[in-house]
């Protein structure tokens, strides 16, 4: 009667984990293939534009910030029109490099600037950016990304644990058959 309970419990686990395994396959499978983009972002153009070099590591040489804002906007409006009412989101100050990195608000626009001369090193798109909302599920909203990376967690956690218990549960009972067997025989 013992084995019949183990093994019933032992089927609703295998129940449990299909489901949820189901249930998160297509998170899990994004976060999977974002993952893996992000953590070529640096090696990858495409994905994020490589960080250029300044004349000058010394901030006391560079501009100042509304000049260099001023100079993105101008480079990213002349360039691309469209992004006229596009507003500035932050700005990426790299002194190690000589350079700021002018991130805009909508579009995932970068404009990068020799932080000395103001000269204007790269305008390019910072699909790393969108990747990463992707990822994280903020390109939905904020209660979304809350919610569906602790649901990847905690489901996660259950699958492990599920899975740990189906690979371990029927050598378990193997055993504990094998010593049934034997004890009867007694």
């Amino acid at each position: 009667m013992a084995f019949q309970k183990y093994i019933k419990n032992l089927r609703k686990s295998r129940r449990f984990h299909k489901l949820l395994g189901t249930s998160l396959s297509l998170f899990l499978l994004i976060s999977a293939v974002t993952g893996i983009a992000l953590s070529l972002k640096k090696e990858i153009a495409i994905i994020q534009p490589p960080t250029t070099k300044g004349v000058s590591k010394n901030l006391q040489t560079w501009l100042p910030m509304f000049q260099i804002d001023s100079l993105a906007r101008q480079a990213l409006y002349t360039t691309h029109p469209e992004q006229k009412d596009n507003p500035v989101d932050r700005l990426d100050i790299r002194p190690g490099k000589g350079i700021v990195k002018v991130l805009f608000d909508k579009g995932y626009w970068e404009v990068q600037i020799d932080g000395t001369t103001g000269e204007v090193k790269s305008i390019a798109k910072r699909h790393s950016d969108w990747i990463e909302a992707l990822h994280d599920g903020s390109i939905i909203n904020q209660l979304f990304k809350l919610l569906s990376m602790n649901m990847l967690g905690w489901g996660l956690i259950f699958l492990i644990l599920t899975g740990l218990w189906l690979w371990y549960g029927p050598k378990r009972f193997r055993l504990l058959k094998k010593n049934y067997r034997k004890q009867s025989i007694r």
